[in-house]
């Protein structure tokens, strides 16, 4: 099918939010939705017109119409099967069907049937991919939150625990100077500061430097508890340690990597550009790419207003035929002519601190040559298990990868693999039975390495093997040249930033 538009009308078939997959003029369709109504002969159940040239495939949704433009040649059962998944789209985001809430939702609701139908063509996508899709979940994310929540967790428990300390000692103190008071008969120096350090607003230091023997508290103090967990911890990694267990300390690993990737570059400008691109890959044991998929972004943020009036160049090197759509509010064939993107009204600035995405972009192959980086796993059999080679080849050199993660899964009960030889650095994870092969960059001068370890087992027990990695340059080499004012061409000083990540790379 060949869908030409999809839009949401009222009955008198003025337009309330409108996507166009091909080329019209907005007066082409606003023609069409206007001679809509007039083409509906009441009293007959049909969800469909045609005219001499298109179909117009509509459902009622209350007082609103839910509309497909289509050519006549479209299959006329694939588009009421995509008219209800555009219908099943709009109570999604819209809890009344009124044209305010509409309006409301409409870049939403854009983006959703910008995931349906891509260049007029529908797209193999349910109601719940579309959700994930618009959402743009990031799992490094999530992973980068629950670590700062624990981390805040952690910070709070401690100063609780500090402050009880605190408060034991300013006890302990007090007993002290009452008991000095007494034998003395009157207030001496040590009874005097000790006093003022009970009553000090900070005193936490006080207590160091003015009370340097206080007096033994006549009870247990919770304070004497505070790194016992932490001493345990400690005896139990030496215990691991010395039997040959090669511990790393996680929370650490994880939150490196994730800060990499969530964290804002410093010294952002007024005008920041995010370049985000995230990659896919399925590949097969025995050779062969299965699905590659790279979905990218260029997201903009404006801070100040005298620069919301901008146009952005880009210099677009792909030659991998990569799928480029703009923004709704962005002018198309300008960025068609001179891959420069502006919004479609000039005298109307971009929209003060958000993050908005101006320009996305899909690849989708089985080409084996657009891979980033190939794995190739050998296990064979011998008498006593498995040995396994293990290789890694950068097939795109022009990237620069960081922090790459190679994690072979072990068979259980078996003990540790011996590892034979190396290229980077290895750890095994006894908990989770997986091999961690880790390399800190992989480039041109470093695009290849190999990993040979033993270890009892069946050739099936080392798959899925799973990659991940960041990059600070672009796989579909999408680059920012310029931004410049709309009104006389004049620089604008601004800031960007490339993210490359793994969303999924796995060899299966």
């Amino acid at each position: 099918m060949v869908l030409l538009a999809a839009a949401v009308c009222n009955k008198a078939g003025k337009a309330i939010i409108s996507r166009q997959f091909v080329e019209m003029t907005r007066s082409r369709i606003e023609g069409l939705l206007a001679a809509f109504p007039k083409l509906m002969n009441t009293g007959k159940q049909h969800t469909f017109v045609e005219t001499e040239s298109v179909r117009y495939v509509y459902q009622p949704l209350e007082k609103l119409y839910m509309l497909l433009i289509t050519t006549k040649a479209s299959n006329i059962l694939e588009d009421l099967e995509t008219l209800r998944l555009f219908a099943k789209v709009i109570p999604e985001y819209c809890r009344n069907m009124e044209e305010s809430e509409i309006v409301d939702q409409s870049f939403s609701l854009i983006f959703a049937f910008d995931e349906i139908v891509a260049l007029g063509y529908r797209e193999n996508v349910n109601l719940a991919q579309i959700r994930t899709f618009t959402e743009m979940d990031s799992h490094e994310e999530k992973v980068f939150q629950a670590v700062r929540q624990t981390q805040e967790r952690e910070a709070r428990d401690q100063m609780r625990k500090k402050a009880k300390e605190i408060q034991q000692r300013q006890r302990d103190m007090a007993k002290g100077s009452r008991s000095g008071f007494g034998s003395s008969g009157g207030f001496g120096s040590s009874s005097y500061r000790s006093d003022n350090t009970v009553f000090d607003p900070t005193p936490v230091e006080p207590v160091k430097s003015s009370y340097s023997q206080p007096s033994k508290p006549s009870g247990p103090s919770k304070a004497l508890k505070l790194s016992t967990k932490k001493k345990d911890v400690d005896t139990f990694v030496g215990q691991l340690e010395s039997e040959g267990e090669k511990v790393v300390d996680s929370n650490k690993s994880m939150s490196t990597t994730v800060a990499k990737m969530s964290t804002p570059a410093a010294n952002q400008e007024s005008v920041h550009i995010v370049v985000e691109e995230k990659i896919s890959v399925t590949a097969g044991r025995d050779g062969g790419l299965q699905n590659m998929e790279v979905l990218g972004m260029i997201k903009l943020k404006i801070t100040d207003e005298k620069n919301g009036r901008v146009k952005i160049f880009l210099a677009n090197n792909d030659d991998k035929g990569v799928q480029m759509q703009t923004h709704p509010n962005i002018d198309k064939k300008m960025f068609l002519a001179s891959s420069n993107i502006g919004l479609k009204n000039p005298d109307k600035p971009f929209p003060l601190n958000t993050d908005i995405g101006v320009l996305k972009w899909r690849l989708q192959t089985q080409d084996e040559s657009l891979m980033p980086l190939s794995i190739n796993c050998w296990p064979s059999e011998t008498g006593s298990g498995c040995d396994v080679n293990i290789e890694f080849e950068l097939e795109r050199t022009e990237l620069e990868l960081e922090d790459v993660l190679i994690s072979i899964p072990c068979p259980s009960g078996v003990g540790s693999p011996v590892v034979g030889d190396c290229d980077g650095d290895y750890q095994y994870d006894s908990r989770a039975h997986m091999l961690k092969w880790t390399m800190p960059v992989i480039d041109a001068s470093n695009k290849s390495g190999s990993l040979e370890f033993s270890i009892a087992g069946h050739p099936d027990d080392f798959f899925p093997v799973n990659v991940s990695f960041v990059s600070k340059k672009s796989y579909c080499d999408i680059q920012i040249k310029d931004v410049r004012f709309v009104e006389d061409d004049q620089p604008v000083k601004f800031s960007d930033e490339v993210l490359f990540y793994v969303d999924k790379y796995e060899i299966v």
